[in-house]
Formats: structure tokens, sequence, C-alpha cells
């Protein structure tokens, strides 16, 4: 069942244009009237050229957030392709006074439109929608479609990780990146009984947790670059 749009939500996303850098294509097709954006620049935007971390699916915004107040040196970037979810995000985060966190609206599919070759250091795929009918295993953000795209984008040390409660995703997820150029580390079954540190938790994580459910943890490398 589709969303219902909230009350105001054009003039709340307009009042969020400090950190917002715009509608990704396919979001503009619906929305014509909104400017095109540019490909990224992080100079441009952030006025410094420091690495650059992207949440694809970031929700209410509560982990990228967080992993910004803790890491003022890296400039994140958050993909949302609800505007209702992402409204919310973005006025936390300008609420907080927070410099070097930005979002864009849209999906995953069009990350190549805005990103340039090699500017992504790290992809964080958290609690993706996992899809479960096989008919649609294609919009899974593992699918090789996907991957390609990370690829891209990422920079030759780059990496992923992801987290889901999802063991058929996850198992779906080390199918494919070991299939297509990617290795694997610090795969977890279960990340919070494990020695992996450093981890914050989303709203989703929070939830699924105090349920007793595991979540499951890895670290993706792209191989193999072609120079």
């Amino acid at each position: 069942m589709r969303m219902r749009k909230k009350r105001h939500l054009d003039e709340r996303m307009e009042r969020c244009g400090e950190v917002c850098l715009g509608w990704i294509p396919d979001y503009i097709a619906e929305q014509r009237d909104r400017p095109i954006p540019e490909p990224f620049n992080i100079k441009k935007v952030f006025g410094n050229e420091n690495p650059v971390h992207l949440e694809i699916g970031c929700g209410k915004g509560r982990f990228i957030q967080q992993m910004a107040e803790r890491n003022p040196d890296i400039n994140f970037i958050a993909l949302e392709q609800t505007p209702n979810v992402l409204v919310t995000a973005m006025e936390r985060t300008l609420n907080s006074g927070i410099k070097n966190l930005r979002y864009y609206a849209g999906k995953a599919e069009y990350l190549e439109k805005i990103f340039p070759r090699r500017s992504v250091e790290m992809i964080y795929l958290n609690f993706s929608c996992p899809y479960p009918k096989e008919s649609y295993a294609k919009h899974r953000l593992t699918h090789p479609i996907f991957l390609k795209i990370y690829r891209n984008i990422l920079t030759e040390q780059g990496s992923i990780r992801q987290k889901t409660d999802n063991r058929r995703l996850f198992e779906f997820s080390i199918e494919n990146f070991s299939q297509n150029g990617f290795a694997l580390g610090n795969v977890s079954l279960d990340l919070h009984n494990s020695e992996i540190s450093g981890n914050i938790m989303t709203e989703y994580e929070e939830r699924f947790t105090e349920m007793g459910m595991p979540i499951f943890y890895l670290e993706a490398y792209p191989q193999n670059f072609c120079k």
C-alpha cells in the first residue's frame, strides 16, 4: 500500500535545501518542477576533499547522523527514496547543526548519474528491503545489477558494509558478492555477540535486537579493478 503524503511535505522539503543535494532523476520524472541535481562534487558541497561515505536507504537518519557526529573528517551522503521518511532525517540534521552530512532523494539504480567513478570510500546497506519473492530479486540491493554500480563508484580501497535481520537476504548477498569480484571479511551471523566493535544501531536494528533477533553483518571489498 502506498504511503500517504505527509501534510506540507513539499514546503518542509524546500526548507531542508541546505542539506538536500537534490532529487536523482527517476524521482524528477514524477516531480518535474524539481531541478536536476549536478553531478556530485566534494569540494563544492563540503568545502573540502575528505573521504565520502554513502548510506543507501537511510530511513529517518539515525545511523548516518551518529556516524557524521563521530567522524567529522568524513563527508557523509545519505540516499532515501521515500520523501515522507527523508524529510524527517533532513530536519533532524538541520536541527543538529551537523555540517558533514547531506542527502539525496532517489533510488540506488541511478547513483552513477550523480557520483563520479571512484568517488565513494564506503557504502552502508542497513536493513535493506529483502524483497522475499524471487520475482523481485532484481530489486535487492545486493543483486549483481547494483554490485556493478557500487564497483564503479567505489574507490580502489573502498568497501561495503551490510547489516540485515533477514537470513535469506544475507545468504543471497554472500553468494552475489563472492560471484561478482568482491572479497568478504568480518562475516557474522550475530553481530551483537561478535568481536566486531564500533557498531551504531539503526532504528530497525534496535527493534529487532529487543525482539531477540540476530543481526547479520558482512564487509565486502571490490577486487581486480581495471585501470
